[in-house]
């Protein structure tokens, strides 16, 4: 699967320098991200549509959303050990076989149990290519463009994410079976990186780990464009030699990790931004933008094609990202995202909260008896609706129940028969289309339905330039090559579990302290990170992967370090 035998890149060749090289490869590298966009944004759609198909509770929403993120951070961990026993290259095509057996599964689900299993299945893809990719990447790039490599793994994430909101948006109309052909389509992106990666070389520092010194000098000479490669070649080696000293030392990785100082704050700090990076709330936007939008007041036709418009910004603003990680560095883009992140939030949650506040008022209420006389409605579950609500968010708070409302603001709560219809009523479908009554089922009209556009808007523009790459940016670049695949194992698991802690919670949240509280709780969190950054994130801007390891030792462990630095160039 290495591919040494299709591909120019064997012992003993010389393949013509071409420094176009690195930009193809982390293109096929980086499609890992658009698999792994497409597959979380496709669910915000597909659920608008999934949800009433299978009749899901909040429960199973959350779970199906969640599934892939459990497999995820099972596998993260995993890819660690598997980046450094078989190859980066080799843990990403996997990745790319696991995506397609993922998308098979859920294309054809009978039942919402096979679907979640789909939903792991992609899971474990999710988790290989997370953790292989940024590595893979960091370590085949030149230091000089190594943050806008790297950044381009989530470029593609916003690619995937986009054309996953288009996608959702075509298919939104086949209600039956929209939504399999939402999930399947997954698998044709994963069939282009696996055939892509047979004529890509292995990273050239897992090479030289394994002892493959000439090959990785093929291999880092073309990647290079011909430049001079001796010092970086020296470092690495130095990097290598340290990686088999902790190896012939008998103890495991994870232990010469909380065991040595700089490498412990590292992951201190590289843990810290996955966690904020995640508890900022960002996947409630991504994997639930749908239904925030249907919150916010939007009918679920309009909702599943408004999911674009943050998408595209989120594609859009990340090109900024890719445009000024070079000239501001890593942590300043930090620092201005999350202020902005904060700012946004904010946004959102005072428009849910003036929603909340102005929401329409009931001023009929229908009777029992007027229900029970219906056959086809004789339920208990609906009695609810017969309460004496005063407007219509306590109405729809009760999944069974819609907000009725006439031309003339003549307004009432009923039991639902789905998103078209209610069970009796004038907004039953035999009478709504000559009565003028307008059916709003886990929503409510209101005048402030823009600000959450404007809100999901401010949030993307924020976060796609700074908190949404730079994590896995500084993750990529903070560890020296012994401890680095075991690190991101770490690092990229903590993402997937703040990110399981959020898209498992986020619907209870709204229903147990309404939509505005959870925003505002996000933008809270999001203060605490802004506060993290600005005392423990130093800049990485402009230095190799062995000197960013420097910026967290104490003066003697970098004299000492230097010391075997310039050991090896004279050697």
């Amino acid at each position: 699967m290495e591919g040494d035998a299709v591909s120019p890149f064997v012992e003993g060749s010389r393949p013509k320098p071409n420094t176009c090289f690195v930009y193809i490869l982390t293109s096929f590298a980086t499609l890992g991200g658009l698999l792994f966009g497409y597959d979380i944004g496709i669910v915000s759609g597909s659920m608008l549509l999934i949800q009433p198909y299978f009749q899901l509770t909040t429960f199973w929403q959350e779970l199906i959303v969640s599934g892939t993120i459990i497999a995820a951070v099972v596998f993260a961990l995993v890819a660690g050990v598997m980046a450094d026993l078989v190859g980066r290259k080799k843990t990403i095509m996997s990745a790319s076989v696991v995506f397609v057996l993922g998308s098979v599964v859920m294309g054809v689900a009978s039942s919402k149990e096979v679907l979640l299993t789909g939903r792991i299945v992609v899971g474990v893809g999710v988790g290989l290519a997370s953790v292989a990719v940024p590595v893979y990447v960091a370590e085949a790039a030149p230091r000089h463009i190594r943050g806008r490599l790297v950044t381009l793994n989530q470029l593609f994430i916003t690619i995937g994410i986009l054309i996953s909101s288009i996608i959702a948006g075509g298919f939104s109309e086949l209600q039956e079976t929209g939504w399999r052909y939402m999930l399947a389509l997954a698998g044709v992106f994963a069939i282009f990186q696996f055939i892509g990666f047979f004529f890509l070389p292995e990273s050239p520092r897992w090479l030289l780990s394994k002892g493959r010194g000439e090959l990785a000098r093929t291999v880092l000479t073309h990647i290079r464009g011909g430049e001079d490669i001796s010092i970086e070649l020296a470092d690495i080696r130095t990097s290598v030699t340290e990686a088999s000293s902790s190896v012939t030392g008998g103890r495991p990785v994870i232990l010469r990790v909380l065991s040595t100082p700089h490498v412990r704050k590292a992951l201190m700090i590289g843990g810290g931004l996955s966690v904020f990076q995640q508890l900022c709330g960002i996947n409630t936007v991504i994997y639930y933008s749908g239904t925030v939008l249907k919150m916010a007041g939007f009918p679920v036709k309009h909702a599943i094609w408004l999911v674009v418009v943050p998408n595209v910004v989120n594609f859009l603003a990340t090109f900024i990202g890719l445009w000024l990680v070079e000239r501001l560095g890593r942590r300043l883009l930090l620092i201005i995202s999350v202020f902005g992140v904060i700012v946004s939030l904010a946004t959102l949650a005072i428009g849910f909260q003036l929603s909340y506040v102005y929401s329409p008022r009931l001023n009929y209420t229908a009777t029992a008896s007027t229900f029970m006389a219906i056959s086809d409605a004789n339920s208990t579950k609906h009695h609810v609706c017969f309460q004496p609500f005063r407007t219509c968010e306590e109405c729809i708070h009760h999944k069974v129940c819609g907000f009725c409302q006439s031309d003339t603001k003549e307004a009432t709560c009923l039991p639902a028969k789905d998103e078209r219809d209610s069970l009796i009523g004038p907004c039953n479908s035999t009478s709504s289309a000559v009565s003028g009554y307008t059916w709003a089922y886990s929503y409510c009209p209101n005048d402030y339905t823009w600000i959450s556009v404007v809100g999901m808007t401010m949030f993307v523009l924020a976060f796609a330039p700074g908190l949404g790459p730079m994590p896995w940016t500084v993750n990529s670049e903070i560890y020296p090559l012994w401890a680095r695949s075991t690190c991101n194992s770490i690092t990229t698991a903590t993402v997937w579990i703040c990110n399981f802690i959020v898209s498992m919670t986020f619907l209870t949240f709204t229903e147990l302290i309404t939509k505005h509280g959870t925003f505002w709780m996000f933008s809270g969190v999001s203060v605490l990170g802004l506060i993290f950054i600005c005392i423990f994130l130093p800049e990485t801007k402009g230095k190799t992967l062995e000197e960013v390891e420097e910026l967290f030792m104490s003066e003697q462990d970098k004299v000492h370090h230097e010391e075997r630095r310039r050991t090896k160039y004279t050697d």
